[in-house]
């Protein structure tokens, strides 16, 4: 079989690697973030990926959401809580806690084998954009839309408002409603750029046209600004 490994641990790579030899699977490519690991999924097909779920900007479940006919996917994280969810994904033949043993590892692999699922993936765009991607939080922003991958420059990025389940993106040309947390989107945007005025809403500072008492102008949108984000944005915006 066919397989990567996708995870931003080296150590956690390394022992995987090892159980793979082992085990006499042929491992293709190892990552050590998800977007690498997508680009390479489009243009070749393997049968089996070894996924940690906790990995910076793109998580796990991203990469699955992502692909619209991915292959036998076995998790290896160190959280046990996400492992009914984990089941919600008919791909997922099973959930290994780290740090992995190779007992349990060559049990997972015969259940994969076992597994039969047709490889196939989707005839869509090759992300050539992905190297595009900078250190330190680059310039754009990759949200999951419909299983596609929608890259969104930072500043175009006008206001994130949080909606429940869902945050809406409002930018200079178009809206986007991603499901996600405005927490989970914050920790990806750039400090230079953003900050959190309000517990529903992150704006881009840099889009502010007018400031009154409590809220501030961007574009036609009036946002409240929470009495302790005030001094905050001030001294941002170097007004104090």
């Amino acid at each position: 079989m066919d397989c990567i490994i996708i995870d931003d641990e080296a150590l956690a790579r390394a022992i995987v690697s090892n159980h793979c030899k082992k085990a006499n699977l042929n491992l293709v490519a190892e990552f050590d973030n998800a977007i690498a690991a997508i680009k390479f999924l489009n243009q070749q097909p393997v049968d089996l990926i070894f996924l940690d779920i906790h990995m910076p900007d793109f998580t796990g479940f991203d990469l699955i959401q992502t692909l619209k006919n991915p292959p036998r996917i076995v998790l290896t994280t160190s959280d046990r809580n996400f492992a009914i969810e984990a089941f919600e994904y008919e791909c997922i033949v099973d959930y290994l806690v780290k740090p992995v043993g190779l007992p349990r590892f060559l049990k997972s692999v015969e259940k994969a084998k076992q597994v039969k699922h047709p490889v196939s993936y989707p005839s869509t765009k090759p992300l050539t954009e992905v190297n595009e991607v900078k250190t330190e939080k680059g310039t754009d922003l990759y949200v999951n839309i419909d299983r596609r991958l929608i890259k969104i420059n930072f500043d175009s990025i006008l206001i994130i408002e949080a909606k429940g389940d869902y945050i809406l993106i409002k930018t200079e040309s178009k809206n986007y409603t991603v499901h996600s947390t405005l927490k989970k989107i914050e920790e990806k945007l750039p400090d230079s750029k953003f900050l959190k005025i309000h517990r529903s809403f992150v704006i881009n500072f840099h889009k502010i046209i007018d400031i009154e008492d409590n809220s501030v102008l961007i574009a036609k949108d009036v946002i409240p600004i929470s009495r302790s984000n005030r001094p905050i944005l001030m001294k941002q915006l170097n007004l104090l």
